[in-house]
């Protein structure tokens, strides 16, 4: 059984022959990666010439070109198979290596993918910050900009307000507003006034003043009398005389 995905970007495919697995070992690892339905093999390489020519794998180091070997082997279930550019017998540069995990084949990423791939990640994660950041931004010009969370809100609302406990205030502090409001009441006095609890306010100039008891008329006659009484009892009573026996 075999599986293609995306055959021109050899980085997102994968494939497998599910009737080789049972039988993946380290001798047959290379003959099941040059299987001709393998899109990561290449059929000019240096190893198809050698099986052509029934030779052995030790005849590569003896040739130039493209090859695959065996890097590294854990039975049953990981082998890693490098691709290589042969030089000389002593010189190799590495082009590629390949992965094969419980008999399904992938290519290993180069070092060019795995960074644009951690940037792109990267900046997927700020620029999604950014907009999710911006979603909770809200300006109006009087009070210019602030931030609205839902959850804070939510929070809130289940929070139970804690009461602040008022402390007394001191005989300065009191003296000192009585003083600021009887200087504010002198310089603008009240022009409503509410005369009990629960009324409405009147203005002050329609409350009516109980006007003043007038003088009673005094008699002239009268004012003599009480004339003389007070003078009299300014000089005090009249002395007694002794009498002669």
């Amino acid at each position: 059984q075999c599986r293609f995905i995306f055959p021109d970007n050899l980085l997102g495919i994968s494939w497998v022959d599910s009737s080789w697995i049972p039988i993946l070992n380290n001798g047959s690892v290379l003959d099941y990666f040059s299987e001709r339905s393998n899109p990561f093999y290449d059929r000019t390489c240096n190893n198809e010439v050698v099986k052509m020519q029934r030779m052995t794998l030790d005849h590569l180091n003896q040739m130039v070109g493209v090859e695959y070997i065996l890097l590294h082997a854990q039975e049953p279930i990981l082998f890693i198979i490098r691709k290589q550019q042969r030089q000389s017998p002593t010189q190799v540069l590495p082009l590629a290596d390949y992965y094969i995990i419980a008999g399904v084949i992938y290519q290993a990423p180069d070092l060019g993918s795995v960074i644009n791939s951690r940037v792109l990640t990267a900046v997927h994660g700020i620029q999604s910050a950014f907009e999710e950041a911006m979603s909770y931004c809200r300006y109006h010009p009087s009070k210019g900009y602030w931030w609205h969370f839902k959850d804070q809100e939510e929070r809130e609302k289940t929070k139970p307000k804690a009461k602040k406990k008022e402390e007394p205030s001191s005989i300065f502090q009191r003296q000192r507003v009585d003083a600021l409001l009887l200087d504010l009441r002198q310089k603008f006095p009240p022009r409503f006034v509410q005369q009990k609890p629960g009324e409405k306010p009147i203005p002050v100039d329609q409350i009516k003043k109980e006007p003043e008891p007038a003088p009673e008329a005094v008699k002239p006659e009268e004012k003599e009398t009480i004339k003389n009484a007070q003078s009299a009892g300014a000089k005090g009573p009249p002395e007694k005389r002794m009498r002669l026996q």
